[in-house]
């Protein structure tokens, strides 16, 4: 996947100011972005501050984090079944 250049928080900067009422040609000029590509940030960082992303951030992480937790205690389980099933 490709890498973007702009940080999360230059583009809450740029959606910031265009909430603020710049048009968006001028925001896109500045900054050297196409325009869809900051309607597009807009549908994917619309109405989030620096700090609901770091939130949001750690939560992704903690849920990584859970679902390797839940897949290895899955896989236990699954082979303590195993183990049970078979005929002595």
């Amino acid at each position: 996947m490709k890498r973007t250049k702009f940080t999360e928080t230059q583009i809450i900067s740029a959606l910031k100011k265009m909430q603020d009422g710049i048009s968006p040609k001028i925001i896109c000029r500045e900054i050297g972005v196409h325009q869809q590509t900051l309607y597009n940030w807009k549908s994917k960082y619309g109405g989030m501050e620096v700090s609901d992303l770091s939130e949001m951030k750690r939560l992704k992480e903690e849920n990584r984090r859970l679902k390797t937790v839940v897949a290895d205690l899955t896989l236990d389980n699954q082979m303590l079944k195993d183990l049970n099933s078979r005929k002595w």
